[in-house]
């Protein structure tokens, strides 16, 4: 029977163990310590009325929804063009004419 050595750490040629930072982790603390700031200067309220709605919520709140409401609809949109031209590839393909 063969007995398997245990797995040691890292090799005389590799970087020391320990902590390793990589560029992922800067940008994400950068990003939420600028998230952070921009949070603590925008607390005053702001009204906003839609329809026959009307809200009361912090400057910080509404910017950060509209912001996400606003990738969403830009996401949706890359995926309908890009729909649009998979179809039109198919229709050439075929020798059909596009529609739509």
């Amino acid at each position: 029977m063969s007995q398997q050595q245990p797995v040691s750490g890292p090799r005389n040629g590799d970087r020391a163990a320990g902590l390793r930072i990589s560029w992922a982790m800067i940008g994400g603390l950068a990003g939420g310590g600028a998230l952070l700031a921009f949070v603590l200067q925008n607390r005053q309220d702001v009204t906003t009325t839609w329809l026959f709605w009307s809200f009361t919520w912090p400057l910080w709140l509404y910017t950060i929804v509209v912001a996400v409401l606003g990738s969403l609809v830009w996401i949706a949109a890359g995926i309908l063009r890009r729909h649009r031209r998979r179809v039109a590839r198919r229709a050439t393909r075929r020798g059909e004419a596009p529609s739509g």
